[in-house]
């Protein structure tokens, strides 16, 4: 009896889909660092910006 029904447009569920599915997609690529290698992790991200300034 509390329950609060939220209508979602099928054009938003479509959104939310794609947002998903681009995620997945982008952390198969890129996986996410574990909080153990962080700093590792900003070594090698000041070695990547030095190659994209050449």
């Amino acid at each position: 009896m509390g329950q609060v029904i939220q209508f979602v447009s099928k054009s938003e569920r479509e959104r939310i889909r794609l947002i998903q599915e681009a995620r997945a997609i982008y952390d198969s690529i890129f996986p996410p660092a574990d909080p153990a290698s962080e700093p590792s992790r900003g070594a090698s991200a000041h070695r990547s910006d030095g190659g994209n300034l050449a």
